[in-house]
Protein backbone atom coordinates (compact mmCIF):
# COMPACT_ATOMS: atom_id res chain seq x y z
CA UNK A 1 0.00 0.00 0.00
CA UNK A 2 1.21 3.31 -1.00
CA UNK A 3 1.81 5.90 2.39
CA UNK A 4 1.17 8.45 0.08
CA UNK A 5 -1.94 8.99 -0.83
CA UNK A 6 -3.22 11.56 -3.66
CA UNK A 7 -4.77 13.56 -1.08
CA UNK A 8 -1.93 13.54 1.32
CA UNK A 9 0.58 14.84 -2.03
CA UNK A 10 -2.32 17.12 -2.86
CA UNK A 11 -2.01 19.09 0.64
CA UNK A 12 1.95 18.78 0.14
CA UNK A 13 1.50 20.41 -3.28
CA UNK A 14 -0.57 22.75 -1.56
CA UNK A 15 1.10 24.13 1.76
CA UNK A 16 4.06 26.44 1.25
CA UNK A 17 6.06 25.65 4.41
CA UNK A 18 6.26 22.47 6.52
CA UNK A 19 8.11 22.02 9.75
CA UNK A 20 11.14 18.82 10.49
CA UNK A 21 11.82 17.75 13.34
CA UNK A 22 15.06 15.72 13.96
CA UNK A 23 17.45 15.07 17.05
CA UNK A 24 20.54 14.64 17.99
CA UNK A 25 22.56 10.87 18.96
CA UNK A 26 22.02 13.07 22.49
CA UNK A 27 18.07 13.18 21.83
CA UNK A 28 18.30 17.11 21.72
CA UNK A 29 15.56 18.16 19.46
CA UNK A 30 15.42 20.18 16.46
CA UNK A 31 12.34 22.01 14.59
CA UNK A 32 13.24 23.71 11.26
CA UNK A 33 10.88 25.45 8.45
CA UNK A 34 10.87 24.03 5.85
CA UNK A 35 10.46 26.02 2.45
CA UNK A 36 11.50 24.33 -0.40
CA UNK A 37 9.78 20.82 -0.51
CA UNK A 38 7.59 18.06 -2.38
CA UNK A 39 6.69 14.78 -2.92
CA UNK A 40 8.36 11.98 -5.21
CA UNK A 41 7.37 8.93 -5.62
CA UNK A 42 6.51 7.56 -2.08
CA UNK A 43 8.75 9.72 -0.73
CA UNK A 44 9.18 13.48 0.17
CA UNK A 45 12.39 15.30 -0.82
CA UNK A 46 13.40 18.64 1.11
CA UNK A 47 16.06 20.88 -0.42
CA UNK A 48 18.73 21.69 2.19
CA UNK A 49 19.02 25.61 2.22
CA UNK A 50 20.23 26.70 5.76
CA UNK A 51 19.56 23.34 7.55
CA UNK A 52 23.22 21.94 8.77
CA UNK A 53 21.80 21.58 12.55
CA UNK A 54 19.10 19.16 10.97
CA UNK A 55 21.69 17.32 8.16
CA UNK A 56 24.10 17.13 11.44
CA UNK A 57 21.23 15.67 13.42
CA UNK A 58 19.88 13.27 10.63
CA UNK A 59 23.40 12.03 10.15
CA UNK A 60 23.23 11.14 13.75
CA UNK A 61 19.41 9.86 13.57
CA UNK A 62 17.82 9.23 10.99
CA UNK A 63 14.27 9.46 13.20
CA UNK A 64 12.07 12.22 11.46
CA UNK A 65 8.93 14.27 12.17
CA UNK A 66 7.18 16.46 9.42
CA UNK A 67 4.14 18.25 9.45
CA UNK A 68 2.49 19.32 6.62
CA UNK A 69 -0.21 21.90 7.50
CA UNK A 70 -2.29 24.01 4.98
CA UNK A 71 -2.20 27.24 6.96
CA UNK A 72 -6.06 28.34 6.19
CA UNK A 73 -7.72 25.35 6.78
CA UNK A 74 -5.44 24.40 9.67
CA UNK A 75 -5.74 20.75 8.72
CA UNK A 76 -2.59 18.57 7.48
CA UNK A 77 -0.54 15.50 8.37
CA UNK A 78 1.88 14.56 10.60
CA UNK A 79 4.48 12.38 8.76
CA UNK A 80 7.20 9.82 10.59
CA UNK A 81 9.94 7.70 9.05
CA UNK A 82 13.70 7.87 8.53
CA UNK A 83 14.85 10.46 6.75
CA UNK A 84 18.78 10.55 4.49
CA UNK A 85 20.81 13.36 3.23
CA UNK A 86 21.85 12.59 -0.20
CA UNK A 87 24.00 14.78 -2.49
CA UNK A 88 25.14 14.62 -6.01
CA UNK A 89 27.83 11.60 -5.71
CA UNK A 90 23.65 9.11 -4.72
CA UNK A 91 22.06 7.65 -7.37
CA UNK A 92 18.70 8.93 -8.58
CA UNK A 93 20.12 12.59 -6.90
CA UNK A 94 19.71 14.51 -10.49
CA UNK A 95 16.50 13.68 -10.79
CA UNK A 96 15.34 14.96 -7.10
CA UNK A 97 17.37 18.23 -7.73
CA UNK A 98 15.76 18.73 -10.97
CA UNK A 99 12.34 19.01 -9.27
CA UNK A 100 12.68 21.22 -6.16
CA UNK A 101 14.90 23.41 -9.01
CA UNK A 102 11.88 24.13 -10.50
CA UNK A 103 10.32 25.10 -7.39
CA UNK A 104 13.64 27.57 -6.15
CA UNK A 105 14.56 28.68 -9.71
CA UNK A 106 18.09 30.76 -8.85
CA UNK A 107 16.88 31.73 -5.28
CA UNK A 108 17.95 29.06 -2.83
CA UNK A 109 21.27 27.23 -3.78
CA UNK A 110 21.34 24.06 -2.46
CA UNK A 111 23.78 20.93 -3.05
CA UNK A 112 22.01 18.75 -0.89
CA UNK A 113 18.39 16.70 -0.05
CA UNK A 114 16.32 15.52 2.76
CA UNK A 115 14.84 12.00 2.04
CA UNK A 116 12.46 11.14 3.92
CA UNK A 117 10.66 7.63 3.82
CA UNK A 118 7.59 7.52 5.69
CA UNK A 119 6.74 4.70 8.14
CA UNK A 120 3.53 6.38 9.63
CA UNK A 121 1.08 9.43 8.72
CA UNK A 122 -1.88 10.31 10.35
CA UNK A 123 -3.77 13.12 10.00
CA UNK A 124 -3.21 16.59 12.29
CA UNK A 125 -6.63 19.01 12.96
CA UNK A 126 -6.78 22.27 14.74
CA UNK A 127 -8.87 21.46 17.94
CA UNK A 128 -11.55 23.56 17.56
CA UNK A 129 -12.36 21.15 14.79
CA UNK A 130 -12.49 18.85 17.94
CA UNK A 131 -13.97 20.94 20.52
CA UNK A 132 -16.61 22.68 18.28
CA UNK A 133 -17.44 20.08 15.95
CA UNK A 134 -20.81 21.82 14.54
CA UNK A 135 -19.29 25.39 14.43
CA UNK A 136 -16.10 24.51 12.59
CA UNK A 137 -15.86 23.99 8.70
CA UNK A 138 -12.93 24.93 6.71
CA UNK A 139 -14.55 27.65 5.11
CA UNK A 140 -15.09 29.41 8.93
CA UNK A 141 -11.39 28.52 9.43
CA UNK A 142 -10.50 30.08 6.05
CA UNK A 143 -12.50 32.87 6.86
CA UNK A 144 -10.63 33.73 10.44
CA UNK A 145 -7.33 32.85 9.09
CA UNK A 146 -7.97 35.47 6.47
CA UNK A 147 -8.98 37.97 9.63
CA UNK A 148 -6.02 37.12 11.35
CA UNK A 149 -3.55 37.75 9.00
CA UNK A 150 -5.35 41.19 7.53
CA UNK A 151 -4.52 42.30 10.77
CA UNK A 152 -0.86 41.43 10.75
CA UNK A 153 -0.31 42.61 7.61
CA UNK A 154 -2.01 46.03 8.55
CA UNK A 155 0.49 45.94 11.56
CA UNK A 156 3.24 45.37 9.20
CA UNK A 157 2.62 47.98 6.83
CA UNK A 158 1.49 50.15 9.64
CA UNK A 159 5.30 49.64 11.73
CA UNK A 160 7.42 50.57 8.27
Amino acid sequence: MDMLTNQIKQTIDQCVLCWLASSSAENMPNVSPKEIFTHFNQQIIIANIASPQTVKNILQNQQVCLSIVQIFIQKGYQIKGKANIIDATNEGFKTKEEKLLKMTGDKFPFSTITVIQPESIKEIWAPSYLLYPDTTTEAAQIKNAEKSYMKILKNLKLNK
